[in-house]
C-alpha cells in the first residue's frame, strides 16, 4: 500500500479512550471466512492518537515505524493493514493505508504495539521519515479481511518492491513463531515457507533478516542483477513451483502486473494463490468507493468490489485484471 494512496479526513479521528470507538456492532475483523462477503466493514476498528516508539531505515527509501498501540495490536492479522496520519500537520490532511509488517511484544510475549514498513515515495512519507521518536500519530484499524489461515506443505509468499511488507507476520504464523487476532487464530503449521522477493536493484532490498528470522527462505531477483537472480520474481516462482512436492500455496503482493502474472502462472499449475491488493484507497472503511476491484461472480459475471472492506486479500482467479 503506496503513498500514493489517501484516506479519511481529521474529522473521523476521535480522543484516545479506553473504549473502542466503533460503527456498529458487527463482523470481527480477520475472522477466517469467505473474504468476497464483505464481512470485515471497520465496525470493531478502533481510532486512537498514539505515539511514534521508533523509525528505523530499512533500505533506500525504507523504513519501519513502530507506534505503541495495545489494542489494536492485540487485534490485527496479517494481511490487515491500519490508516495513519501525522497527527499535529493538516498537511497532508489525509492518511494513507500501510500494512501490517509485526506486532512488539512486551517482555511477557503480550502484544503491545505495531511495526509498519513503507517506502518514500510522497509528501506525507518524505514527512514521516524525518520524524522522531514522540511524533504523534493518528491510526484506525485494524482495516481488511486479512489472510485466510489454510493448511499447505510449501507456503510461498511472492512480493515486488514494497509488496513484501505484509509477510513477515505471514511467515511467523506459517511457522508457528507466533499466534495473531483476538481471540488467536489457529494456523495450521507450515513445513516450508519461502519467499520469493523481486526488487529493482540491491539496496532496495529491504528485512530480508526479518524473514530468516521467522522461518522463510529467502530468494531475491533483482531486475539490474545486483543481487540475486537477474530477472523476474516470477521467474523464481516457477523455479519454486517445479520444485514443489506435497500441498503448495501461494500469496502475492506487488505491483499489479507482477500479480497478474503470478496468477496467471498458479492457474496455470493448479496450485491456489490469494493476492493482496495495492489499490488506492481514500477512506479505507468503506464509504468512498475509490478502491474498487473487478472480481468474477458465481455466474461468470464480475462487479466491483471495494478492496478495503472486501480485500484487501482477494483469491486471484476470481479477479478480472
Amino acid at each position: 500500500m503506496s503513498d500514493s494512496q489517501n484516506s479519511v479526513s481529521q474529522n473521523s479521528v476521535s480522543q484516545n479512550s479506553e473504549q473502542p470507538n466503533t460503527v456498529t456492532d458487527g463482523a470481527t475483523c480477520g475472522v477466517d471466512d469467505n473474504p468476497l462477503s464483505a464481512a470485515y466493514y471497520a465496525d470493531s476498528a478502533l481510532v486512537r492518537q498514539v505515539e511514534l516508539i521508533e523509525n528505523v531505515r530499512l533500505a533506500r527509501d525504507t523504513y519501519r515505524v513502530r507506534i505503541h498501540c495495545r489494542e489494536i495490536a492485540r487485534r490485527i492479522v496479517p494481511g490487515q493493514f491500519v490508516m495513519l496520519r501525522l497527527a499535529d500537520q493538516q498537511n497532508p490532511l489525509l492518511g494513507r493505508p500501510l500494512a501490517l509488517y509485526d506486532t512488539a511484544l512486551d517482555d511477557d510475549g503480550e502484544p503491545i504495539g505495531i511495526d509498519l514498513v513503507y517506502l518514500v515515495v510522497g509528501k506525507m512519507t518524505r514527512k514521516l521519515a524525518t520524524a522522531e521518536p514522540g511524533q504523534p500519530l493518528e491510526v484506525w484499524g485494524p482495516l481488511g479481511n486479512g489472510f485466510p489461515t489454510r493448511a499447505c506443505d510449501h507456503l510461498i509468499m511472492v512480493a515486488g518492491g514494497i509488496g513484501q511488507t505484509p509477510f513477515v507476520a505471514v511467515a511467523r504464523e506459517a511457522t508457528g513463531r507466533r499466534q495473531y487476532g483476538q481471540p488467536l487464530r489457529d494456523m495450521p503449521r507450515v513445513p516450508q515457507v519461502t519467499l520469493c522477493y523481486g526488487v529493482r536493484t540491491a539496496d532496495l532490498a529491504a528485512g530480508v533478516a526479518d524473514f530468516q528470522d521467522a522461518g522463510a527462505r529467502v530468494v531475491i531477483s533483482s531486475d539490474d542483477g545486483t543481487i540475486g537472480h537477474h530477472g523476474f520474481v516470477t521467474d523464481l516462482l516457477e523455479q519454486q513451483l517445479a520444485e514443489s512436492t506435497g500441498a503448495t500455496r501461494v500469496v502475492c503482493c506487488g505491483p499489479e502486473p507482477m500479480m497478474e502474472r503470478v496468477a496467471d502462472i498458479c492457474e496455470r499449475a493448479q496450485v491456489p494463490c490469494e493476492v493482496s491488493l495495492e489499490t488506492p484507497m481514500a477512506c479505507g472503511i468503506g464509504i468512498c468507493f475509490s478502491c474498487v476491484a473487478r472480481v468474477r461472480q458465481q455466474d461468470g459475471s464480475w462487479d466491483y468490489k471495494r478492496t478495503c472492506v472486501d480485500g484487501p486479500i482477494f483469491d486471484a482467479e476470481k479477479l478480472v485484471w
